[in-house]
């Protein structure tokens, strides 16, 4: 019997370090919305403190089965209060640190998942 990896044709994610990530081998120095459907564009926040209920609204507008939030160098949660968007669209969100949510990313879009990162670079 022969194996194969499976040849998924989402983005993926090619490095990352602190302050910076690689998409199919090009780098980025601030926050991204990545997904595996095609989008990629600089998500405006620099740091955890700069997110605001904005932006998990602008996140519950994307076509996504599931959101992983890339919280910057350490795990942090958003406040609940601004999650209602994405419960109201019954779209899941899982939290974790950005380079936790970099690998989950690429196995999720590998598996050919409809997913969305939004990941912040501090």
């Amino acid at each position: 019997m022969k194996f194969q990896a499976d040849k998924s044709d989402a983005q993926s994610i090619t490095g990352y370090g602190p302050g910076w990530l690689a998409v199919d081998k090009q780098n980025y120095a601030h926050s991204l919305l990545l997904g595996s459907h095609g989008l990629l564009k600089e998500w405006n926040c620099r740091k955890f403190e700069d997110l605001t209920a904005e932006h998990f609204e602008e996140l519950a507008k994307l076509d996504a089965e599931v959101i992983i939030f890339g919280s910057g160098s350490k795990n942090r949660f958003p406040p609940a209060a601004w999650l209602k968007p994405l419960m109201a669209r019954r779209l899941g969100l899982e939290t974790m640190d950005t380079p936790a949510a970099c690998r989950t990313y690429n196995i999720l879009s590998g598996e050919g998942r409809n997913v969305v990162a939004a990941l912040l670079l501090e």
